[in-house]
């Protein structure tokens, strides 16, 4: 497993729907890898911030606004 396979397997590795072969293969490459390593705790942890928390809604304005200003870093780091 290289990071790029790891990468698009961490959503179902969090919804646990990965198989046992395919979990040891992340548990194995995380135990090698400090990068994937610190995506994966760090997304646990995210996770467990957000798990109990109350959701906010916010205004359809505010939305768009935040909505442009990450398409427009991502643009920004994409043409880099």
């Amino acid at each position: 497993m290289n990071c790029t396979d790891f990468l698009s397997q961490l959503t179902d590795y969090f919804d646990g729907q990965i198989s046992p072969e395919l979990l040891e293969e992340v548990r194995a490459h995380t135990a090698g890898c400090s990068h994937c390593e610190v995506v994966l705790n760090t997304t646990r942890q995210t996770i467990e911030i957000y798990r109990g928390n109350e959701v906010y809604e916010v205004s359809d304005e505010f939305r768009e606004r935040l909505h442009a200003a990450i398409m427009q870093k991502c643009s920004k780091k994409a043409s880099a």
